[in-house]
């Protein structure tokens, strides 16, 4: 960071602190089990700790060859980031996958797990718990951890702090001459160092300072000395007195847009939410946001995004609350959200596209024709690079609207269009820890607003994600909230897939007299309905359940079922794949003829169908009738007829139940 400057002997302090013999150990008491060195960096916003902290980071980065693993827990607005987030932030960056809804216990083993055999370093910005902090840590002393906090971590073992304070005058003045040159300050060197003691060697406010008067080249440095010298008593602190020197030289339009940031969701903001929030045009939000950069109160981060210093946010907030009238405040706060839907409807279009293909002036998807060109992605690969970037703030929006209470109706339309980007570029599988939240948002809304069918959607949403995660009584509870939530709703179709769904949770259960009971309830209501896609489905899960339990009488009417039910739909692979079912069923119940005889048609209709990797399981099937019949010569000439469709490989002639 080209603005670091001093803090040598801190830095020296921390890299010697690394190998410095335990706390524990120097006391006599018993060492606990071997954990990583936990290094604190403590000091008020804006005193530099987290500047502090990179600069170690870097100095010993080669000593960790497996790498440096940042996480962030709280934003900028002040809000502490939830613990399952931060940790599920770390094992991303590892590259671990993060099982949707897994509880912090379970993620922060799966964390350790992965650290075990590591040698890394973890970069914990701005902690204010220590709770939070050591459900980070990992169980090896190869690794080590940087924290940046305010105060003392009480609670964590054997971590000695690094207390800042100011900056020493020469190195204020150093970084003055970073920001501004060197002319101003070799003309009055006093007046430098008097500006550094007005400033308190704050490196927040002398970032601040510099940028002011970086942007005033005429200006003289003594001149803003004793302007930040003469400000009335009631302005408390170089930083808040710093603040407001560039803030009142701030024409009118752009104080308003500063006041506003504090509105941007986790504290990231670019020139969408800044002309949205303002109410201004897209590039005299970006040509705000440069100039905001340039004087210190936003930080450029990557791919057009700015970062709002945390130390600025309480001062930002205190004027948004005695400028800005609560109706304003909520306006603006729904156009960012509803500007943000439409990105994310451009970005969910952009699926569809090959990741090389642009959109022309007047080319592309035609659903694309209506939105706005500054709305809209060159290509594929540009709308996943946002969605991934803005992921953090997009995730927070989510929540914050929700949280609201006052925009549910915004908050809803925002909740499906993200999950609908995510899912669109991600997979369903892919985005599954980032849905389940959403869905968790959906359902706080839900019950709120006593909305019985979303409700329903959510609980179904949720569950379906819980069973495919090994959670399969927490499935089968949300399940049957959905079975209540939908007939409260008169959804016909939310209580029909709840019946099914409560049915396959007891299948995993190996309930198998209650799992046939539900797919029966199931299976009459869709007869009701005259759901013949549905009907014969759940005649195929009928079937399964049967077999499973020895019941092969029962088993084979389901199947004779669900083959005439694909027989009436015209789907002569269902209808093959029926048949194959029932051909194995009748060798299980002991009766080889039928069997044959029921596989035969099968092949036929496979044949049909030109389905070769299900004639080819069903010859194999015939084979191994054929052995059992004492017929070995028949049996030889099916399996070269299998070989022959599909070559040699076994997994081809698997046959799965069609309900799979």
């Amino acid at each position: 960071m080209a603005d670091f400057v001093g803090r040598r002997r801190e830095l020296k302090e921390l890299r010697e602190d690394i190998a410095r013999t335990g706390l524990d150990t120097l006391s006599g008491r018993k060492a606990r089990a071997p954990r990583a060195r936990v290094l604190l960096v403590a000091g008020r916003p804006g005193s530099g700790r987290t500047a502090l902290a990179e600069a170690l980071v870097r100095e010993i980065a080669d000593d960790y060859p497996d790498g440096v693993l940042k996480v962030r827990l709280t934003d900028p607005t002040g809000e502490a980031v939830p613990t399952e987030r931060a940790i599920r932030t770390l094992l991303e960056g590892l590259g671990r996958a993060t099982p949707p809804g897994a509880a912090e216990d379970e993620l922060g083993s799966a964390l350790r797990e992965a650290l075990a055999d590591r040698r890394a370093v973890l970069l914990v910005d701005d902690a204010s718990d220590p709770h939070q902090v050591d459900a980070l840590l990992p169980d090896t002393p190869d690794c080590l951890v940087v924290v940046t906090a305010e105060g003392p971590l009480t609670g964590i073992p054997d971590v000695r702090p690094c207390t800042l304070g100011g900056l020493d005058t020469p190195s204020a003045v150093s970084m003055l001459v970073h920001r501004i040159g060197d002319i101003r300050v070799a003309n009055d060197p006093r007046a430098a160092e008097a500006l550094a003691e007005e400033c308190g060697g704050q490196p927040a406010a002398l970032s601040l300072v510099g940028g002011w008067l970086a942007a005033h080249p005429k200006a003289s440095v003594a001149d803003v000395a004793k302007q930040l010298h003469d400000m009335p008593a009631g302005t408390s602190g170089p930083l808040a007195r710093t603040f407001r020197l560039v803030y009142e030289a701030l024409p009118q339009p752009a104080q308003r847009t500063l006041r506003l940031l504090p509105l941007a969701p986790a504290g990231l903001v670019d020139s969408h939410t800044a002309s949205a929030l303002a109410g201004c045009s897209v590039a005299a939000a970006q040509s705000i946001l440069e100039d905001f950069a340039a004087l210190g109160l936003v930080r450029s981060a990557h791919d057009g995004l700015f970062l709002l210093p945390g130390c600025l946010a309480p001062l930002l907030q205190a004027l948004l609350e005695a400028k800005e009238r609560p109706a304003e405040v909520q306006l603006a706060r729904a156009r960012m959200l509803e500007r943000t839907v439409r990105l994310l409807l451009s970005c969910r279009l952009m699926a569809g596209e090959s990741p090389d293909e642009a959109i022309g002036p007047v080319g592309g998807p035609q659903k694309l024709d209506g939105l706005p060109r500054a709305l809209r992605f060159a290509d594929r690969r540009a709308a996943v690079n946002w969605l991934d970037t803005r992921l953090p703030a997009l995730t927070a929006a989510a929540s914050l609207a929700v949280a609201d209470g006052d925009l549910d109706t915004l908050a809803r339309r925002f909740v499906a269009a993200l999950a609908g980007a995510l899912s669109e570029h991600r997979g369903t599988a892919g985005a599954a820890p980032e849905l389940y939240g959403l869905h968790r948002l959906v359902l706080d809304v839900a019950e709120r607003r006593d909305l019985h069918r979303e409700r329903a959607a959510a609980l179904l949403n949720l569950a379906d994600l819980d069973a495919e995660t090994g959670r399969t009584q927490e499935a089968l509870e949300r399940y049957r909230a959905a079975l209540d939530a939908g007939r409260a709703a008169n959804d016909p179709y939310a209580v029909g897939r709840a019946m099914e769904s409560v049915g396959g949770a007891y299948q995993e259960l190996d309930d198998w007299h209650r799992a046939s009971d539900w797919f029966g309830r199931a299976l009459s209501h869709a007869l009701a309905r005259g759901e013949r896609a549905d009907e014969v489905r759940l005649y195929g899960r009928l079937g399964n359940v049967h077999t499973y339990a020895g019941r092969y009488g029962e088993a084979l009417r389901s199947w004779r079922a669900a083959s005439a039910g694909y027989r009436r739909l015209a789907d002569v692979p269902g209808q093959a794949k029926a048949l194959s079912e029932m051909a194995r069923i009748q060798e299980y119940a002991g009766r080889p003829e039928e069997s044959l005889h029921t596989c035969r048609e099968a092949v036929e209709l496979a044949r049909r169908a030109g389905d070769l990797r299900l004639q080819a399981a069903l010859q194999v099937r015939l084979a191994d009738t054929l052995d059992r019949l004492g017929d070995p010569a028949a049996a030889r000439l099916h399996r070269s007829a299998a070989d022959r469709l599909l070559g040699d490989d076994p997994a081809a002639c698997e046959i799965r139940s069609g309900s799979d």
